[in-house]
């Protein structure tokens, strides 16, 4: 990309509860417009907030021409917003940040030059203390070595180009995935250190009940990406495993009845389940074959879909 090369950022903002915050949100990031050497839009999703942030949205909207937002009559979730908030967007590239001023539109341009240098999504890595900085780690650590990714954050603010969303599925709760999804995919992936500041308005979102909602995640995420891309060869290993131990139980038993003049009904009852489980597997392997064979078919169809759609906007 050229150093006169103009493209359209869009950050991507879901706010919910965020009334305080919103007015400084936008004078910061028209200050931060204003010298950027990259245009601008500014994307809110209100998603289902009871407070006056809609009205906050809609009052600054008025004052700024790159401002654009949608509104979700409900609290759907960080994955739903973003995922309203690319199809209101227009830009090239988007940006997700958060509405609390943890993370200061000032620094938008240190998360984008990453991606104007060549990268196809960067990650913040959060600069400073913050109270949930133990868990964040023990997390991260846990996801570099299950995902082989050498990023030290995930969860945390993102630049990434339109292709990443275009190609990546994000199921609910999944936006924290995106960087392992996009690595999936073969897109670059690079990191950029940004400043976190404490929280001046309003209370945080975080819940305990992520972390065990995030470990399971974590773990979904990687059986998708790894035993579920040849699930029959999975499942059939694991088959294969069970059905020799029933065949070595099967000796044992012939060796006791035979050789040494006794028997026990046990063993049979035992090979019987074991031989089950053996074949059950198998099954579960079949049964995931199709499903993961019609998945593939539908992602195909989807990107080719989006394909068609970018030459008509084009």
């Amino acid at each position: 990309m050229s150093a006169n090369e103009k493209i359209l950022i869009s950050t991507i903002v879901p706010a919910l509860n965020e009334e305080g915050n919103i007015d400084e949100f936008c004078r910061q990031f028209a200050a931060m417009a204003a010298k950027a050497r990259f245009d601008n839009e500014l994307v809110f999703i209100d998603d289902g907030s009871t407070d006056s942030t809609l009205a906050r949205i809609k009052d600054n909207a008025g004052k700024y021409p790159f401002i654009r937002f949608a509104v979700h009559g409900r609290n759907r979730g960080l994955t739903e917003s973003l995922q309203s908030g690319f199809a209101t967007a227009s830009g090239s590239v988007y940006v997700f940040y958060p509405a609390d001023l943890q993370y200061r539109p000032e620094d938008i341009p240190s998360l984008v030059q990453p991606i104007l240098d060549g990268a196809d999504i960067c990650t913040g890595w959060k600069q400073g203390k913050y109270e949930k900085s133990f868990v964040s780690r023990i997390y991260n650590g846990i996801s570099r070595i299950i995902f082989d990714l050498k990023v030290h954050d995930l969860n945390s603010v993102k630049a990434f180009r339109r292709e990443v969303v275009q190609r990546v599925f994000l199921r609910r709760d999944w936006h924290r995935y995106l960087v392992v999804l996009a690595d999936d995919e073969g897109f670059r992936v690079d990191e950029a250190k940004i400043p976190l500041y404490d929280r001046s308005w309003g209370k945080s979102k975080f819940s305990v009940w992520r972390i065990p909602v995030g470990v399971l995640d974590m773990l979904a995420v990687k059986f998708q990406l790894s035993f579920l891309r040849k699930p029959l060869l999975y499942f059939g290993a694991l088959g294969m495993v069970f059905i020799f131990l029933a065949f070595l139980v099967g000796l044992w038993a012939m060796y006791e009845r035979f050789v040494l003049g006794s028997g026990n009904r046990a063993f049979l009852f035992l090979i019987i389940f074991l031989t089950g489980i053996g074949m059950g597997l198998f099954v579960m392997g079949f049964i995931s074959e199709g499903q993961t064979a019609m998945k593939e078919e539908l992602t195909d169809l989807r990107r080719k879909l989006d394909r068609v759609l970018d030459q008509k906007k084009s």
